[in-house]
């Protein structure tokens, strides 16, 4: 099956092994000097070694894959103790991956093993201290069941964020609030050029930010886009980007995606000026 899973660069791999902690699936094994991906079956895609490595050599991507077995990570897991099992339900938990955590939990009643966790269906503290213990900037959050429709007492404008991560290499493009939405790529530098941004272009929208000119492994994100129409079935994409030449590699990758997608999804594109303006906006 064709599913999200960890890649790791071996250029940029150190060996240094931070990343394997973080993975208490147990994915994850240094050998030869380098970590390697052991086996499909344990990586879950949800990416939380990521943040951990300094060497920025592990990215998610999208391909054939053997299907992750849940029971053979409890397997291993359970080894570990109880605090390594507390670790990875929350880590379910936290990604809202319910099926995998209800075989987790019967795995464990199966076994007479009996560990608690705080279980969460919604919050927004990035500290540690909320039990979320992989990276704070990938973990995946939902505001947009929050009621936000007042701002509040001290606050001046009102973000219209209603999601977390945004990052294009970190979110994962079939979360519940890409699902069916209108979504807007926007290059990072625009929100900086809009002082209306928020406003204007993000109220009502689902989000990802990226930078033609200088992200690397710009071929996920062309599978990630794809994956938006194919598998999220978005309802528009909306590019927005700055009049510099290099923002127009934003829209080709997306018209890249949509090319090699069996869905057709209408995108917009919009060319904003360093100062600001709308030099242009027409649907692609």
């Amino acid at each position: 099956m064709k599913r999200e899973i960890i890649k790791i660069d071996e250029e940029k791999c150190n060996g240094c092994g931070l990343c394997i902690p973080n993975c208490p699936e147990g994915a994850l094994q240094v050998i030869d000097g380098k970590v390697r991906l052991i086996s499909d079956l344990f990586c879950d895609g949800l990416g939380a070694c990521i943040g951990f490595c300094p060497q920025g050599a592990i990215n998610i991507e999208k391909r054939e894959a053997g299907v992750y077995d849940e029971r053979k990570v409890m397997e291993n897991i359970v080894r570990q103790g109880a605090n390594v099992i507390k670790q990875h339900l929350e880590h379910l938990n936290d990604h809202n991956q319910t099926k995998y955590l209800n075989e987790a939990r019967d795995y464990l009643k199966e076994k007479n093993i009996t560990v608690s966790f705080e279980e969460k269906t919604q919050e927004v503290n990035l500290m540690h201290e909320s039990g979320f213990s992989g990276c704070p900037g990938s973990r995946m959050m939902d505001f947009s069941k929050e009621s936000g429709d007042s701002a509040g007492e001290n606050a001046r404008v009102e973000s219209q964020l209603r999601q977390w991560p945004i990052q294009l290499h970190l979110i994962s493009p079939t979360a519940p609030y890409y699902e069916g939405k209108d979504v807007l790529l926007a290059a990072d530098c625009t929100a900086y050029a809009l002082g209306n941004f928020h406003q204007d272009y993000l109220k009502g929208r689902s989000i990802a930010i990226a930078c033609p000119k200088l992200d690397e492994g710009q071929e996920y994100y062309v599978e990630k886009i794809k994956s938006w129409f194919e598998d999220a079935k978005i309802n528009t994409l909306t590019i927005l980007m700055m009049q510099v030449p290099c923002c127009m590699g934003l829209l080709n990758i997306a018209n890249e995606a949509l090319q090699a997608s069996s869905r057709k999804v209408p995108i917009k594109y919009i060319v904003v000026s360093l100062k600001g303006e709308i030099l242009e906006e027409k649907w692609a």
